[in-house]
């Protein structure tokens, strides 16, 4: 009966066959009763007529078309594929039937390709401009070189194109403005460069613009103030110029991001109009005048950056209740900070350093419970600093206020100092002069503020006659060198050599400095740290700019010739979750100096262990830590062929955001081989040593990612490593704990307690893909690019930094489609 029933998948071409089949059926079941002959045909024809109303079977696929797989033929021969990942791309039937890997289809047409993290390198070929219906192209993070081809800005359907970190360049040609579809365009961390093309606000729907990181000049486009859609933009690490554009019009403009270009005049009273703004960052420009009071205004603005311009004028008065970071230093600013200060209660940083601010601090700072960072160093601040900041910001928070007191035990407030405020002038107690004492009180205060005024003109004469003294060495200095009064920009890739007046040599990479060697020497140094390799230091240059110092120890370093070649390799690593090398200096005597990006917020340790009981970190705060770790360390493992062997959370640094930056990448490279031997005990005795290490001594990509998953746990328990627990180290204890079946004994308590901060299952995988990463057999643990692609499951959007998908998380979905 089954081989009566049996029936045949087809389309409508096929009709003539379902006929035949029929009548073959009604041959085969002739001897059958008639009832189930009747039965059998009906069953027949209603499968033979449900599929000619489909027209054609579920599971039939349509063909590419010829013209897309030859376009798609071409791109893969314009492309290097280092990993093999391509080899997929073979037979025409398997484009659109998931065989072809990265690649999608709609009606025998392809509409996405996604090749992220592929390791794929060559070029981009031109034929990419034949796939028309095209909607999405994904290639970033490979070694993709060459320009980007014409072709593809006039694809009619292109909604999405990211080829972020990737080393693509030449320029963008002015078609970019007759791509009638484009929605998000992400094309950061690359070696683009000429000018910023209009976009046309009439007929752009793009609402994603990001060319950060590249080398574009010339000014910023004015179509940008009335693209209706436009909800990010990101111009930061450029060469712009000019001014900002003056007409912003209501928008739906979130994010503004111009730092770190050459940037002038003023600040648009106009962006106030953008109400929907919640991060503004202007920047490392060249930017004048005031901030405007309009500005103040904006209800949802989060994050305001306008540090290292040349802004003057008052303390604004913000009124935005969401302001939760607010940073001003270095600029002209002047006045008090106002009392209304108190009133932005979800602010966490506030950094006000290197301005002119004077009067006390205002009593009103108390209020904000949620501040987890102060800087206001470097004013003209007076007064007693209230105890409650004292006891949590240490001394850096206040130091270069002469008329502070009470921020560190060198600087004790006299008993009758009273902390003045912006609205009350400073007031001393008084007494009557007494019958028969020699000196009344206010006497001994007039004696002793004299002898102080007197210490502090003595001061200033010495500091007075040491800049004369080193401005008449610099222009004794021969007339090629470099003046320090303008940025100086170090060519992508390139390096320069600067001759000290003590005879040292200084050699800059890529990257934007303002500093000479003598200017390194003579900066002002404050210990962060000392380890094998040497001392760090946060070093504050004469313009007021920051820099970490790492002071190799001596004799640790390998021979100068070897050493330089290996430190100029270092030189060129960069990636944002990897600390990057700025420069070295090689002193007369062979001291050695390693001169790196300045982190805020310092290493991870201390951000996790050191905090006071009021500072809380959240669920998502940690996992974005974790996987810029692994980002990093995916980086170094498969593009730069960088083993890492001393991965800690010490070696962890932060930035404002709290983004996290591998530190002390390939110094092993400089040292002796006994100096790395040291390292590695070292890490064995904090923790985070792999097994292993005790017999084989040399660390490898294993190692890397078994120290990571020591991270992992540490921020999933809120334990150091370096303390064991009932005798265990932190994943043996974990794994005790787990075997018990006591699982939420493991977690923080701050993660447990807040349910808001807690990601469901999100914990529990997390700590699964730890313990894989410590798995004591070398052989179980994954690779970091593993590790990685799980966390994305985990939570996709954390490693979607750049992509619509986080777009679409904020809400804006309906547009991507």
């Amino acid at each position: 009966m089954f081989l009566c029933m049996e029936t045949r998948k087809g389309s409508l071409s096929h009709f003539r066959k379902h006929l035949d089949y029929i009548n073959e059926l009604k041959s085969v079941c002739f001897n059958r009763n008639s009832a189930n002959i009747s039965a059998l045909f009906l069953l027949t024809l209603l499968i033979l007529s449900s599929h000619l109303v489909s027209g054609k079977s579920s599971d039939e696929v349509v063909a590419v078309t010829l013209s897309d797989y030859s376009a798609l033929q071409s791109i893969k021969q314009d492309l290097v594929d280092f990993r093999g990942v391509l080899r997929t791309w073979k037979d025409r039937n398997g484009v659109c039937s998931g065989g072809w890997v990265g690649i999608k289809c709609d009606q025998g047409q392809v509409i996405a390709i996604q090749l992220p993290w592929k390791g794929l390198g060559g070029t981009i070929s031109s034929k990419l401009g034949n796939l028309q219906s095209l909607r999405r192209i994904s290639l970033h993070d490979n070694l993709l070189t060459g320009p980007i081809p014409q072709s593809l800005w006039l694809l009619p359907n292109l909604r999405g194109a990211y080829l972020f970190n990737n080393r693509l360049s030449g320029s963008i040609p002015q078609s970019i403005a007759r791509s009638p579809s484009l929605q998000n365009l992400d094309l950061s961390n690359n070696k683009l460069n000429g000018s910023i093309p209009h976009i046309f606000s009439n007929s752009s729907k793009i609402y994603r613009f990001n060319l950060s990181y590249n080398a574009f000049s010339g000014s910023i486009p004015s179509s940008f103030t009335l693209l209706p859609s436009l909800t990010f933009l990101a111009l930061e690490h450029n060469n712009l110029s000019g001014s900002i554009p003056e007409a912003w019009s209501s928008g739906q403009l979130t994010s503004l991001t111009l730092d770190h270009n050459f940037l002038t005049g003023k600040i648009p009273t106009s962006l106030s109009k953008m109400v929907d703004l919640e991060k503004i960052n202007l920047g490392h420009n060249h930017i004048d005048g005031i901030i405007p009071n309009e500005l103040a205004n904006l209800s949802k603005l989060q994050i305001l950056d306008l540090s290292n311009n040349a802004i003057n004028g008052s303390f604004p008065s913000f009124t935005s209740s969401n302001l939760s970071v607010l940073i001003l230093d270095n600029n002209r600013l002047n006045g008090p900070i106002p009392d209304t200060i108190g009133n932005l209660s979800f602010l966490t940083k506030l950094s006000l350093s290197h301005n002119s601010f004077n009067g006390g601090i205002p009593k009103s700072v108390d209020n904000l419970k949620k501040l987890d960072s102060l800087n206001l160093s470097y004013n003209s601040l007076s007064g007693a600093v209230p105890s409650s900041l004292s006891k949590k910001f240490n001394s850096s928070s206040f130091v270069g206020n002469l008329q502070l007191c009470g921020y560190s035990i060198s600087t004790q407030c006299p008993s009758s100092t009273i902390s003045p405020s912006p609205s009350s002038p400073l007031v001393l107690p008084s007494n009557k002069n007494k019958k028969g004492r020699k000196l009344s009180t206010k006497d001994i205060i007039l004696i002793a503020a004299g002898a102080l005024l007197l210490v502090l003109l003595l001061l200033c004469c010495s500091l007075l006659c040491c800049l004369i003294r080193k401005k008449a060495a610099r222009s004794k200095s021969k007339k090629g060198k470099t003046d320090i009064s303008m940025p100086v920009t170090v060519p992508s890739g390139g390096e320069v050599v600067e001759t000290g007046e003590t005879g040292g040599k200084l050699v800059h990479f890529s990257g934007a400095f303002v500093f000479t060697a003598d200017d390194l020497l003579c900066a002002t140094a404050e210990i962060m740290g000392k380890s094998t390799y040497g001392t760090s230091y946060k070093a504050t240059l004469e313009d007021g700019n920051m820099v970490a110092v790492k002071r190799l120890r001596e004799k640790v370093t390998k021979a100068q010739k070897e050493f330089e070649s290996e430190v100029s390799e270092l030189g060129k690593i960069r990636h944002a979750n990897v600390l990057a090398l700025r420069a070295y200096y090689m002193g007369p005597k062979g001291e050695k100096l390693l001169v790196f990006d300045y982190m805020p917020r310092g290493s991870l340790a201390s951000f996790l262990h050191a905090r006071g009981p009021e500072s809380v970190i959240n669920w998502s705060t940690r996992l974005n830590i974790i996987v810029g770790i692994t980002k990093g360390l995916v980086f170094l493992h498969s593009q730069e062929n960088i083993i890492h062997g001393n991965l800690t959370s010490s070696n962890v640094l932060l930035d404002e955001q709290t983004n996290p930056a591998i530190a002390d990448v390939g110094l092993s490279r400089l040292m002796t081989n006994a100096a790395n031997t040291n390292v590695i005990a070292t890490a064995g005795t904090l923790g985070y040593r792999a097994p292993e290490l005790s017999k084989l001594k040399k660390s490898n990509t294993k190692t890397d990612v078994y120290s990571l998953g020591v991270i992992m746990l540490e921020m999933l328990t809120g334990k150091s490593p370096s303390e064991a627990t009932d005798g265990l180290d932190l994943p043996q204890w974990v794994a005790s704990i787990v075997k018990e079946e006591w699982t939420n004994e493991v977690f923080d308590l701050e993660l447990m307690g807040d349910p808001a901060n807690v990601g469901g299952d999100e914990l529990l995988s997390t700590l699964k893909l730890a313990m894989h990463c410590v798995d004591p057999s070398p052989e179980e643990r994954p690779e970091a690019k593993q590790v990685l692609e799980k966390l994305e499951e985990i939570k996709p959007e954390v490693g979607q930094t750049s992509d619509d998908a986080a777009v679409e998380v904020a809400g804006v979905a309906s547009k991507s489609e």
